[in-house]
């Protein structure tokens, strides 16, 4: 596929202002100068911070290897998220023909997560989630396709759109474990990686590739931070599978 675009004031001429108003502030809340910490005012969610449920030993200080097992298959599954995103949006925004089956490997991506919270929540629960994840990418899509086409109203839509989406997978999660999976702090995690995605994808699609680098460190390391919560928040509401 082509660039979204070849310089980001094409984009910016062919937007909504509301759009213009949000990427120019992530741009500035994302800048090289934050290197790879979050943007100035960011807080991490209490929920990434509360090990009070984690079925830690007190005594030996050492983590039960089901817990351990757990953290580390949720941050490859997250890894593998920001990984595939990251390569897709490369080979969109050089035309590369591996688009297509890099497409491919990332939305299996999402039904490797969904699969990943069946054991606890069931196969109708884990398909749900699936599906939601899948929108999310294919929310993204829809976006970039009409920021080049230069259709304003598509463009401000399909925004809404990823948006309203990652309030849905907060949501959902957030039904499922209100306990450990606070709503509030499900939305801000979300809304940071939709925030981060738009800015690192916009940066490569427009040439500005050592920003979005930048900005993609800081969006990684965001998204380890939210599969740490995940895996918190799972042993902290079965702890019997956990010991």
């Amino acid at each position: 596929m082509n660039s979204l675009v070849s310089r980001p004031r094409r984009l910016w001429s062919a937007v909504p202002l509301a759009v213009l108003a949000l990427l120019t502030g992530l741009l500035i809340a994302y800048s090289p100068a934050q290197g790879s910490q979050p943007a100035a005012g960011t807080q991490v969610p209490a929920v990434a911070l509360d090990h009070s449920h984690s079925g830690e030993d007190a005594n030996s200080g050492k983590i039960p290897a089901s817990q351990a097992a757990l953290r580390e298959g949720m941050r490859t599954l997250w890894a593998q998220h920001m990984e595939w995103t990251r390569l897709a949006v490369v080979d969109f925004a050089s035309g590369s023909p591996g688009f297509p089956s890099t497409a491919a490997r990332l939305l299996q991506n999402q039904a490797d997560i969904g699969d990943a919270i069946k054991p606890f929540y069931g196969s109708a629960a884990g398909d749900q989630l699936t599906t939601l994840l899948k929108a999310h990418i294919t929310n993204f899509v829809a976006l970039f396709k009409a920021a080049k086409a230069k259709d304003s109203a598509g463009l401000e839509s399909a925004t809404k759109a990823v948006y309203a989406n990652a309030q849905e997978i907060a949501d959902f999660l957030a039904k499922a474990n209100p306990r450990f999976w606070p709503q509030k702090d499900l939305r801000d995690m979300m809304k940071g990686h939709i925030d981060q995605t738009i800015v690192y994808g916009s940066d490569e699609l427009a040439g500005n590739y050592a920003h979005g680098i930048a900005v993609y460190d800081q969006a990684e390391a965001h998204m380890m931070m939210m599969a740490d919560a995940l895996s918190a928040g799972l042993i902290g509401a079965f702890p019997g599978k956990f010991h």
